[in-house]
């Protein structure tokens, strides 16, 4: 989005927020009115109007930061997260509020029609402090739902596992694990002890493969670099791997010039290499082990929506097309566009991108998210044709400083050969 779409976008959420925070203040000016304590009326009322308007004025300030060649600070993201738990706690309030006002509004046109009013009577009856406590009761759990999501489920790592069967794996690499991470999202970090408790789970998995599948920044290399001996201590017998995220390549924020962006590229690179990944820029390595090969196989990132720089037959180039294959390719659309037509065999791809919208529900058989309305698959395990995508969840977070029933994840895959009955 351009900077004047994004300017436009902040104003109209700020002024709807605004007619929320005014309808919220009259529902708790109801809640309060027979509060015997006068500071505690004020308190309640005006405190939330101060701090609820506090928030959109920040919020709207905070916009160059969207844009500029520093980018979305954690600051910023927690400004953008408080800005949208209020705005949804607000909703919420206010849907229940505005449903016993339209009860009012009823009430008072069938008693006008009635000719049951009385002289000096109000047209329509006073608003019932029942329902403001009903209000207050239902915005209480986005609210606080939210804030877990913002303090503690944005680094509640969750390790999931897949085994799949496959009749082309060679032998030797019967029993073969793969630990993936995607979407580190440096630059949104903002407790780096909690962030470490991932890594380290990531690293007692012992996997003999390690794969990254891109967006390690939010933007700028710079975001980075205070991690790599952090990111950098997950090892793997047969080595790391890694490709590039549309967001690594800075198309998201200003930059002073074209030079600028392209040094940028050239220091996450770099980056890479220093967390001793092999970054695979449309290219295949093979993987040996007992004397077979598997062929691993890097895209640069090809979206639909997004940039569309990964050429998938130039990866390929030289690779034994008889070969087990595992892709590794940032966006899963990718795979449902380009991979899973491919005359080319490729029997695994491993995806990133979409966060699960960092928001959603995964419990007792249930898999939503409001992801699935923009991506066809968006989280776990698909198979079409014995042709599997795996769409890793994420391991950062960005924008809402905060994950809610979609976790961060860790995904280890085990490769076994599939043998007859």
């Amino acid at each position: 989005m351009h900077r004047g779409g994004i300017l436009k976008f902040f104003l109209v959420m700020s002024a709807i927020t605004l007619l929320l925070d005014w309808y919220v203040f009259n529902g708790l000016r109801t809640l309060t009115a027979d509060w015997q304590s006068r500071p505690m009326r004020l308190l309640v009322t005006w405190g939330f109007l101060v701090i609820s308007v506090g928030v959109t004025v920040v919020f709207l300030l905070g916009f160059g930061s969207f844009s500029t060649a520093k980018g979305m600070t954690p600051f910023h993201e927690w400004i953008l997260s408080l800005f949208f738990t209020f705005f949804v706690t607000k909703l919420f309030f206010v849907i229940v509020l505005s449903l016993g006002d339209l009860g009012r509004f009823i009430s008072g046109i069938a008693h006008h029609i009635s000719n049951e009013q009385k002289p000096g009577e109000a047209y329509f009856p006073g608003r019932r402090k029942f329902v403001s406590e009903l209000a207050i009761l239902v915005a209480a759990f986005p609210f606080t739902s939210f804030l877990y999501a913002m303090f503690r489920g944005k680094y509640d790592y969750k390790v999931h596992r897949q085994t799949l069967y496959y009749d082309e794996l060679p032998e030797a690499f019967d029993g073969f694990t793969i630990t993936q991470l995607s979407d580190i999202h440096s630059g949104s970090f903002d407790n780096v002890k909690a962030m470490q408790r991932g890594i380290d789970m990531a690293k007692a998995q012992k996997s003999d493969l390690f794969v990254f599948t891109g967006d390690l920044v939010n933007n700028a290399a710079w975001e980075i670099q205070q991690y790599i001996d952090r990111f950098g201590q997950i090892k793997a017998p047969y080595g790391q791997f890694s490709i590039l995220g549309n967001h690594d390549y800075g198309d998201y924020i200003q930059w002073d010039s074209e030079q600028e962006k392209r040094d940028n590229l050239a220091k996450l690179k770099k980056h890479h290499a220093e967390l001793g990944y092999r970054l695979l820029l449309d290219e295949n390595v093979v993987i040996e082990k007992g004397g077979q090969k598997i062929a691993l196989v890097g895209v640069e990132n090809w979206g639909e929506g997004f940039v569309q720089k990964g050429d998938l037959d130039r990866a390929l180039k030289g690779a034994d097309l008889n070969a087990f294959k595992v892709l590794l390719s940032h966006d899963p659309t990718h795979w449902e566009k380009k991979v899973r037509y491919h005359p080319v065999d490729i029997h695994l791809t491993l995806s990133g991108h979409t966060h699960g919208a960092q928001f959603g529900i995964e419990a007792a058989g249930l898999k939503w998210s409001p992801v699935k309305y923009r991506y066809l698959d968006w989280a776990g395990l698909v198979n079409e044709k014995n042709r599997y995508l795996y769409v890793n969840r994420g391991f950062g977070f960005l924008a809402f400083s905060g994950r809610l029933g979609i976790w961060p994840e860790i995904t280890v895959i085990t490769l076994k050969k599939k043998r007859a009955a």
